[in-house]
């Protein structure tokens, strides 16, 4: 089905936004954290809200934001985030199908609103709908209602959260630990996916202490690295096989 009224646009926008509303729970205090932490790492108000409006990438910025508190050099810190946000080029490759009849007034801001959150809200809809020409919409709505509320709870946390005694000890940041969990788990059905998980779970606990941050990034591509390996040798066996 190929609907083109104006009508239907903004019906999948608005769907798009109600959509999005169960995730942005647990983004809020996420957001909030970072606004609080972001000034206890030294950077102003404009410095923090700029992350966030042009940035918008979660934990990037919450790496970032960490390794500056440190000392961190800025060459180190540009490369540490890109490492975190290369998951997002397997979003890209996931969604390019549905999305190249597209010009690139369209692919430039629904590239740049790709976010975990957005890709787990949207990807069903495209699975769900394969015909439709207007996903976009729907897609973007998940991502506007994702930036906005992103960059008002950062503002809440800056202006706000640092009137709050110990917010940062309060543990609010368990809801996206809890919003990532509930986005990963229905996509756990082949063996590459789990193993993926898997490892970079336990790699990540037990690199927890190295400093910079890197348990997280050396996780990340481990665990990638083994689900992109086995799902490469689990084909090359199916091959030999037929």
């Amino acid at each position: 089905m190929t609907n083109t009224n104006a009508d239907t646009r903004l019906s999948l926008f608005l769907k798009g936004m109600l959509d999005a509303l169960p995730l942005i729970v647990g983004g809020v205090p996420f957001g909030i954290i970072f606004g609080t932490l972001s000034l206890n790492a030294g950077l102003d108000i404009w410095q923090t809200i700029g992350l966030s409006s042009i940035v918008f990438a979660g934990s990037a910025q919450f790496v970032a934001v960490g390794m500056l508190a440190a000392g961190t050099s800025l060459g180190f810190i540009v490369g540490a985030t890109i490492i975190v946000n290369l998951r997002h080029l397997i979003y890209a490759a996931s969604l390019l199908p549905h999305i190249k009849h597209l010009g690139q007034r369209w692919r430039i801001p629904l590239g740049f609103l790709l976010i975990d959150e957005v890709f787990a809200a949207t990807y069903p809809r495209y699975m769900n709908n394969p015909e439709s020409t207007l996903n976009h919409w729907h897609y973007f709505g998940v991502g506007m209602a994702f930036y906005i509320s992103w960059n008002v709870a950062t503002v809440v946390g800056i202006f706000f959260g640092s009137n709050i005694e110990g917010i940062d000890t309060w543990g609010l940041d368990f809801a996206m630990a809890a919003t990532f969990i509930g986005m990963v788990m229905p996509h756990l059905i082949n063996k590459p996916m789990i193993a993926g998980v898997i490892t970079s779970g336990l790699l990540s606990v037990l690199t927890y202490d190295l400093p910079h941050k890197l348990g997280l990034i050396l996780s990340a591509i481990v665990g990638m690295a083994v689900g992109y390996g086995l799902e490469l040798w689990l084909q090359s066996s199916k091959e030999k096989q037929s």
